[in-house]
């Protein structure tokens, strides 16, 4: 799953996260669940009969089971449902009792059954929900104008339950075969082809058919997936499979760049993984707007929210482009390692999303090069790590106790740190062994699951390399290690003893922790030393007194770097001479020791300075730059110095947007395109005047003709104009973003609207995003857009609490956990901290309690952080500006 809303992090000593002994390879009796292993679905055969326009279903399923141990109850999952009837072979029907709390329902059986295959028949009905989880329908406006109902199932987590009663945990795999009675004029589509569609009786005028799909392989329940919808497709073919891209009717064509990535992508992972995708077609398909998980990869039937897989001519930018590809390489990496190979429990999650997130920038950047994609990777880096380095931090490989944790743990740490962490095991590997080693995992376990204990073997086996030391080291323990490098010299060479510990930020008492990190260390003039660094003390030794060394080469590794002042100095004097991503990497670690008090704000700057003021050209080191620029804008809010560090970072970045200009180019390269609304939005929010003016002419003449303004400037100039906005200039831009249909410009019009800074029109913000204007699946995310740009995070907050009820609503019951936890975590007063603390629906579960501990963990350190920024910028910007 590639979910564009981050959800949250688990508090150190919340739960018991670390393993307390070493992980086993995969074994099905042993895997972690809330289902008894006393019986066991073969097959799933499912009826069902859907009233799309009364919101309701009734079904029926015949369910092959193995009995392992005789029993007289078989308990199984179901969420919203009603069971009616459970027979048992012969016609034994089931008592049955269900625990609507605990998600199950118990057939019990007046004798044991004994052990061996069975037959068990269960009918059942239920609802079809609006809110975008388990089966639900997406209402939607048609290019037509008309009014449009798709229906559609997210299943992952544990919503497959929603749909049908089920032993809905991944370990418990099965084939399935679907059959749904629909409207007849609809299209659908399931994971398997059709292989039958009959009519069936409806009421008069309401004429319905009834679709049979092929049996699937055996896999997860939360895999299984229908959409059904007035639907057409472009279609194609890689490898001998068939491929199409499903959207609505009208916006077909939009499906093109889509199809073709993965017309791409699937020759290489058939050949990368070893294994050919295994099924007979893979459909894609465009759920418009209301669809929270952001891309879903049900096996043969990825689903996609629209604006991640259609890309629009006359709408879409260049960063929409990439966006898909990523995304498209993202949920068809999922098809083996996720789908084909599954982990065994929630507590290995990262093996699906960090890997297919690793997966999808390789992939990405070996079909586009001239994208630079892995230097920019960079601000993943960044923002992984500033998530790592908080005492609210988790390890990678947690223990997940129930669904509440298991929604939590889909999150920049499993996401962002599982790619980094596979990329760096991968650099040490080497890629041969490494690719070796996914061939034999992914043979190896096939239509079955894994644990990461299955991988490190796979990897060891391949290398010749003890890879579980290394990896467990960063997988089943959290935080961040930091490398000491300190430099001596003598006899002509500079002699660097590395050592480590342990970096955090805003965590007073961090457990202390030993990795096994894979270093690789060089520079300018400078052979490549690789090493692995445990807890004693390791030595480097370069000729000369002043060789420029830089640890981490290429960014590969997962860890800060903190040089002595020799070492330092070096780099600080040769920094223009390393690679475009080391010096982003060097820039990085500085601003975040700054973060964590072992280093001044100065290093940082000098260092920024240094480079801008030799006409930096590169986007992933302006990117760092930039963003680092805006933090330490918002650092000081409210400051005097405000203005004064807004004047120099226009002076800094004035040269830059001198030699992009405004207009793209006929022969401009594809990076100074994506860099160009960076430049401006950035000069825009330091108040640049010159740019506000052109902005503001600019969006005048957008509001009178769309044309003439390019997709990629649009949220740029609209953004300026609306934090200067007035009450017309707003109500002109609300009523765009209710009536825009494509989610991609309704959400970039939206995240324009967001900076307005007058508390009248923040408060209509907050009622927009809960109006309906925005889709369901992107209303949480919308609100903590407005309480990000408005910089007014506490107003945003006791606007959300006093609409609370009717938001919730609106939101899928994964999403509720973390909901005001993510309008907070933008705050910066201990008030609002204190009030999500006391609120009753932070500690309703698990879940929200994890959300609530990351919250406030951001909110203390971006306290100490402004603290920090106006003593420290003050002095920089009088010694310097």
């Amino acid at each position: 799953m590639r979910r564009l809303l981050v959800l949250s992090t688990l508090l150190a000593g919340l739960l018991v996260v670390v393993p307390a002994q070493a992980e086993q390879v995969f074994s099905f009796q042993s895997a972690a669940g809330q289902l008894p292993k006393t019986v066991v679905p073969a097959s799933y055969a499912i009826n069902i009969v859907t009233d799309i326009d009364h919101l309701k279903l009734t079904g029926q399923e015949t369910i092959r089971v193995d009995v392992r141990t005789s029993v007289a109850d078989i308990t199984l999952n179901q969420a919203g449902l009603h069971l009616a009837k459970a027979v048992l072979d012969n016609g034994v029907a089931a008592e049955i009792r269900q625990d609507d709390a605990a998600e199950t329902a118990t057939l019990h059986f007046p004798a044991k059954v004994g052990k061996g295959a069975h037959t068990l028949v269960i009918t059942w009905s239920g609802p079809i929900l609006k809110t975008p989880n388990g089966i639900y329908v997406d209402d939607y406006t048609a290019p037509t104008g008309e009014t449009k109902r798709m229906l559609v199932t997210q299943f992952e987590v544990a919503d497959a339950r929603r749909m049908f009663p089920g032993w809905d945990e991944p370990a418990f795999k099965a084939t399935f075969q679907l059959d749904v009675t629909l409207p007849k004029e609809v299209v659908a589509v399931s994971n398997m082809p059709v292989t039958q569609t009959q009519p069936d009786a409806g009421e008069p005028g309401h004429e319905m058919k009834r679709v049979s799909f092929g049996t699937t392989p055996r896999m997860s329940t939360y895999l299984l997936a229908l959409v059904a919808g007035d639907m057409k497709s472009v279609q194609g073919q890689a490898d001998g499979t068939p491929l199409a891209v499903y959207a609505p009717s009208g916006l077909e064509n939009q499906g093109d760049f889509a199809l073709h990535a993965a017309e791409q992508i699937l020759p290489y992972y058939n050949s990368y993984f070893g294994v050919k995708y295994p099924l007979p077609k893979m459909d894609m398909v465009a759920i418009p707007g209301n669809y929270q998980a952001g891309a879903m990869e049900n096996w043969g039937l990825l689903t996609y929210i629209d604006n991640v897989l259609l890309f629009d001519p006359k709408n879409s930018t260049p960063r929409t482009r990439e966006l898909i590809y990523e995304v498209v390489a993202h949920e068809m990496a999922h098809q083996w390692s996720g789908d084909l190979v599954t982990m065994g429990w929630w507590d290995n999650i990262w093996l699906n999303e960090g890997f297919a997130s690793w997966m999808e920038i390789k992939a990405t950047d070996k079909m586009n090069p001239e994208w630079d994609i892995w230097p920019r990777q960079h601000e993943t880096r960044e923002e992984t790590m500033a998530t790592d380095a908080l005492p609210s931090t988790h390890p990678i490989q947690q223990t997940i106790h129930n669904v509440s944790e298991a929604n939590s743990a889909f999150d920049n740490i499993s996401y962002g740190k599982g790619e980094l962490v596979i990329r760096m095991l991968e650099g040490w590997l080497g890629e041969d062994h490494f690719r070796d080693g996914m061939r034999a995992y992914m043979k190896a376990h096939a239509y079955s699951s894994a644990t990461s204990q299955d991988l490190w073997q796979a990897l060891s086996q391949a290398s010749n390399l003890d890879v579980g030391s290394v990896a467990r080291s960063f997988t089943e323990q959290p935080g961040i290690p930091l490398v000491h490098v300190a430099a001596a010299c003598a006899s002509g060479k500079t002699v660097y003893t590395l050592t480590q510990s342990r970096f955090t930020i805003h965590d007073a008492h961090p457990a202390p922790q030993v990795w096994r990190i894979p270093v690789v260390a060089g520079g300018p003039g400078i052979v490549p030393q690789k090493l692995v660094l445990g807890k004693a003390p390791q030595k480097l030794s370069v000729a000369g007194c002043e060789a420029p060394l830089k640890l981490n080469l290429g960014e590969s590794g997962y860890y800060r770097v903190q040089y002595d002042a020799p070492a330092f100095a070096s780099l600080l004097k040769n920094s223009a001479r390393f690679a475009p991503v080391d010096r982003a990497n060097l820039l990085g670690d500085q601003f975040a020791l700054f973060r964590s008090g072992q280093a001044p704000l100065s290093a940082y700057m000098d260092l920024a300075d240094g480079l801008l003021a030799g006409q930096e050209r590169d986007i992933a080191v302006l990117q760092e730059i930039i963003g680092k620029f805006e933090t330490l804008d918002a650092y000081l809010k409210g400051s005097a110095d405000r203005e004064v560090f807004r004047a120099y970072a226009r002076r800094q970045l004035a040269p830059v947007l001198a030699r992009l200009g405004w207009d793209q180019k006929a022969d401009e390269a594809v990076l100074d395109t994506m860099l160009r609304p960076i430049v401006l939005s950035a000069l825009g929010m330091f108040e640049d005047p010159t740019v506000v003016a052109e902005a503001k002419v600019r969006f005048a003449r957008w509001q009178a003709d769309p044309a003439s303004l390019k997709p990629d400037l649009v949220g740029v100039v609209a953004r300026i104009a609306m934090t200067h906005a007035d009450q017309k200039t707003y109500e002109l831009m609300a009523e765009k973003v209710r009536t825009t249909q494509a989610t991609e410009v309704k959400l970039r019009l939206f995240n324009a609207l967001a900076a307005a800074r007058d508390p009248a029109l923040i408060e209509k913000n907050v009622l927009l995003a809960a109006s309906g204007a925005i889709p369901n699946g992107r209303i949480a995310m919308a609100l903590g857009r407005v309480a990000d740009e408005s910089e007014n995070a506490d107003l945003v907050w006791k606007l959300v609490k006093q609409h609370e009820a009717e938001i919730r609503t609106h939101l899928a019951p994964w999403s509720q956990d973390g909901f005001l936890a993510g309008i907070a975590a933008y705050s910066d007063t201990p008030e609002v901290a204190k009030a999500l603390e006391a609120d009753p629906s932070s500690s309703k579960t698990t879940g929200a309690r994890i959300a609530t501990a990351k919250a406030l963990s951001e909110i203390g350190a971006r306290k100490d952080a402004m603290q920090a920024t106006r003593s420290q910028l003050h002095t920089w910007l009088g010694a310097h500006h």
